[in-house]
């Protein structure tokens, strides 16, 4: 089980980007020294889309991988009980922070084209969420660029499930705005399960003693994506726990810079 140290006193978060006007809507950037272009790990954190959560929940995740030579970009957006969180606020700020990354791209030394996306429990929903495509009309808008590979941290990858479930108090209810059969399309747009194949690269890390999002739900996902075609494939760590996967001192970790690719 991951020390407590993972989720409390977080390293300086690095450079401040803001992507819009709310105080939540800013990326933290770190990079190693050097001029070079990096290749860059989009961080998304979890927390249930709650408020009380933020990125500095994946400090020690980003500054580790910083001193591997990765640039690092956590993702901060506004989450429920903000103005503006929930439905569609938290989506729409993912989007928004990829589109604004583009821009900020060059003068930071991030290499997009090499990048991944990564995110934990529900940061993994919504970065799974934005490598989706959707043709229906009124769908929120996804950013127009893709990584080279998506890590799903323990993802919450299915809303109607978890919805069944009624995760966290039944959290979909104050993310989505009721449940699904009440807001059928809103989870249609939202939940990653929907939107099958990603045409992505897709590695799901969950661990076997997680008890804050089921294993099965990853289990199903997977297996759904890779019958559409997806180049998708779980790692299951024995014994690891739910913040097992974002703790740099765990016995995970090396599974976690595996998944990332070649360079870690």
């Amino acid at each position: 089980m991951s020390d407590p140290w993972v989720l409390t006193d977080p390293p300086p978060p690095g450079i401040r980007e803001a992507y819009g006007p709310a105080p939540s809507q800013i990326l933290w950037i770190r990079r190693p020294p050097g001029s070079e272009r990096l290749r860059t790990v989009v961080m998304i954190h979890g927390g249930y889309w709650r408020a009380k959560y933020d990125a500095g929940h994946v400090g020690h995740l980003c500054a580790d991988l910083a001193r591997r030579g990765w640039a690092t970009v956590a993702l901060e957006y506004r989450r429920i009980g903000e103005d503006g969180g929930g439905w569609p606020g938290t989506l729409t700020d993912v989007a928004a922070a990829l589109e604004a990354l583009q821009g900020m791209s060059a003068r930071h030394g991030l290499d997009l084209g090499r990048s991944v996306w990564m995110g934990h429990s529900a940061g993994g929903q919504l970065a799974l969420w934005a490598v989706t495509r959707s043709s229906v009309p009124g769908a929120l808008k996804r950013p127009s660029w893709r990584p080279r590979r998506v890590v799903g941290l323990a993802p919450v990858s299915d809303l109607v499930e978890a919805d069944k479930l009624e995760l966290s108090k039944h959290v979909t209810l104050e993310l989505l705005g009721g449940t699904a059969r009440e807001q059928p399309a809103r989870y249609a747009d939202a939940s990653p399960a929907d939107h099958l194949p990603l045409g992505v690269p897709t590695i799901v890390i969950h661990g076997t003693k997680d008890n804050v999002v089921p294993l099965a739900m990853n289990r199903s996902f997977v297996d759904r994506a890779r019958k559409a075609g997806d180049d998708m494939r779980l790692v299951m760590p024995e014994d690891a726990d739910h913040f097992d996967v974002i703790d740099p001192k765990s016995k995970v970790w090396p599974q976690v810079l595996e998944a990332l690719g070649p360079g870690t």
